[in-house]
């Protein structure tokens, strides 16, 4: 570790010094050049994060040459150099001209190429920024060790714990812990005033949402609205729903069992021939006991149960009443014993058949079904789990990444197009908690949600799509309750490990990412020596803390006015392009020649 520390150190202060003073080491264009690898949905919103982040900077993507079909044209973003290629190795990135390069995103969907295309890159350019995308979370610890400036990520893990929130209504569990504090995401109504730390929405009487407003006042303030607070050891708001779901499916456990049992053991048209030969028997049973002058209600089942199975004799001296009574429930006695045998069977063929196609031994209540078991999937179900709530999964592929831990945890797996009505109506989706579509396709993400509206209309559904806007026009025009683009929810978090930013966490909101980061203020930056109150700018840049040069601590509540100087570390809560300009304000000034060339440009 000692022996890794300087070199560290050297590549951080190399990628620094790029993107300050825009030299690069070789060819007359001196912005810094940035690399993105990729296939799906990732490497097209990094590339256009990256693009649209109103850096200096040379981006260049290389794709395979066949990518998925839901990737947008490349093209479209005409800022970039586009080179495909469908070996990420030494000859290739030797060509996309990484020699020099600042930064290197992997982001490709399969953990052992980004990891050989790492070693790759290294050979080529030792100090390069390394942002690599694994799903594999122990693979990713040893990964980052092997190199001296690399940020091991992953997307999965990043958006699981929104699809969870959404699905059982609640704010996405986002935390993050910075100077001996644990800040979380919450509404404003599940935790006490004092503790809140910022405000990050406020709705207007019109409902329109405001991000990063100025602090409201009390009577302005809503319960709906989301806050930044101090977690005080009270348990966030997903975990308090499941608890509350599970403790309600306690308490209907006995009759939900034996209602499954019946369900599951009898046929439709079996289960009705089963209930009426039983009323019969007690009808009759009753109406002999009554005859006979038979007191209590153990001699009462006992004349019942042994006239029901034939052993009985005949009673010339009975009345009518209880001669008719004994001969119906003779007679139903002989009918109820072969239907019973014919329901053990029958329950024992279709539990056959159910394990053999893939289908659900009996009826689920109160569960989440979750399509897609893919890398956000399996993320998903282990959370769900965690919580011991009940979940039914469905892919179509047998073989999915989440298939064999859908098996060990005890989830029943359905195998079918989630597309289809019987195959939702295999997972009991008309009597389930939520329904969370997280597969990869969006026309079956989209045909499963609103299938599973016509067999329930009030269904809670969770919807993952790929291009946001879509994503937010479905939501509005079908009234599904969350609908996310998992790319749109991650990609700054990459893009800003790209830029070496001080990021510490990324806070999913509404339909916003805002980030969480730490702006050291230098000496000649135009923030020097100016209030704190210039770099608080509500709607984009929110201040949380403050810490003095070569402190550690932390002000949480610092002076509008103090005087800021070199050295002085803010952290704010901003959104992209508020970070940036924060960014830029808290830097030195661009050398003359610089100065004069982006005058230029401009």
């Amino acid at each position: 570790m000692s022996t890794e520390a300087p070199r560290d150190a050297a590549a951080r202060r190399s990628v620094l010094s790029r993107l300050r003073e825009g030299l690069a080491p070789n060819g007359d264009d001196t912005r810094p050049h940035f690399v993105v690898c990729g296939s799906d949905a990732l490497v097209y919103t990094l590339a256009e994060e990256l693009a649209k982040s109103g850096h200096r900077i040379r981006l260049t993507v290389i794709a395979p040459t066949r990518v998925r079909s839901d990737v947008p044209d490349l093209g479209q973003l005409r800022t970039i150099k586009v080179m495909r290629a469908d070996r990420l190795d030494e000859r290739t990135f030797r060509a996309a001209g990484l020699s020099g390069a600042t930064a290197l995103a992997l982001v490709m969907p399969d953990d052992v190429v980004n990891l050989h295309a790492a070693l790759c890159a290294q050979a080529v350019e030792p100090d390069l920024r390394l942002v690599i995308r694994m799903f594999n979370s122990g693979l990713g610890y040893g990964v980052s060790g092997l190199f001296a400036d690399c940020a091991v990520l992953s997307d999965a893990a990043m958006a699981a714990p929104a699809f969870v929130a959404a699905a059982l209504g609640e704010v996405a569990p986002t935390y993050f812990r910075h100077a001996g504090r644990t800040l979380y995401l919450a509404r404003r109504a599940d935790v006490h005033e004092r503790h809140v730390v910022c405000a990050l929405t406020a709705t207007d009487g019109e409902g329109q949402l405001a991000v990063l407003p100025a602090e409201p006042s009390s009577a302005a303030a809503r319960p709906e609205d989301l806050v930044l607070a101090e977690a005080t050891g009270r348990p966030a708001g997903d975990l308090v729903a499941a608890q509350r779901l599970v403790r309600a499916r306690r308490r209907r456990w006995p009759f939900a069992m034996v209602g499954r049992a019946i369900r599951g053991a009898l046929s439709r048209k079996l289960g009705v021939a089963v209930l009426i030969t039983l009323a019969v028997t007690l009808i009759a049973g009753a109406a002999l006991a009554h005859s006979d002058h038979v007191h209590g209600v153990w001699r009462s089942l006992y004349v019942t149960l042994l006239t029901a199975v034939g052993s009985s004799d005949v009673e010339e001296k009975r009345g009518a009443v209880a001669q008719a009574a004994q001969l119906v429930l003779t007679i139903a006695g002989l009918a109820l014993l072969p239907l019973i045998t014919a329901a053990v069977v029958e329950s024992m063929v279709n539990t056959r058949l159910a394990l053999s196609n893939g289908r659900t031994r009996h009826p689920h209540t109160d569960h989440i079904v979750l399509v897609g078991l893919g890398n956000v999937g399996t993320r998903v179900l282990r959370q769900l789990k965690d919580f011991g709530l009940d979940v039914v999964a469905i892919d179509r592929n047998a073989d999915a990444r989440g298939a064999k831990i859908a098996q060990r945890l005890g989830v029943p797996f359905i195998v079918g197009d989630a597309g289809l009505e019987e195959t939702l109506r295999a997972a009991s989706v008309e009597t389930c908690k939520a329904l969370v579509v997280v597969s990869t396709d969006d026309v079956t993400n989209l045909q499963a949600a609103l299938n599973a509206r016509v067999l329930r209309n009030d269904v809670r559904v969770v919807l993952r799509l790929f291009d946001d806007d879509f994503a937010r026009r479905v939501q509005d025009a079908f009234a599904i309750n969350t609908s996310r683009s998992v790319s749109r929810l991650v990609a700054p978090a990459f893009a800003a490990a790209m830029l070496e930013r001080d990021v510490l966490a990324t806070l999913p909101v509404d339909r916003h990412a805002l980030l969480v980061a730490e702006v050291t203020v230098a000496a000649g930056a135009p923030l020097a020596g100016r209030a704190l109150r210039h770099a608080d700018r509500p709607l984009s840049v929110r201040v949380l803390g403050l810490s003095r040069p070569g402190s550690q601590w932390v002000n949480w509540r610092p002076d509008p006015a103090h005087q800021l100087g070199a050295g002085d570390r803010l952290l704010v809560v901003a959104r992209r392009a508020g970070l940036r300009a924060l960014a830029e304000q808290a830097a030195p000034p661009p050398p003359p020649l610089e100065q004069a060339r982006l005058d230029t440009a401009h």
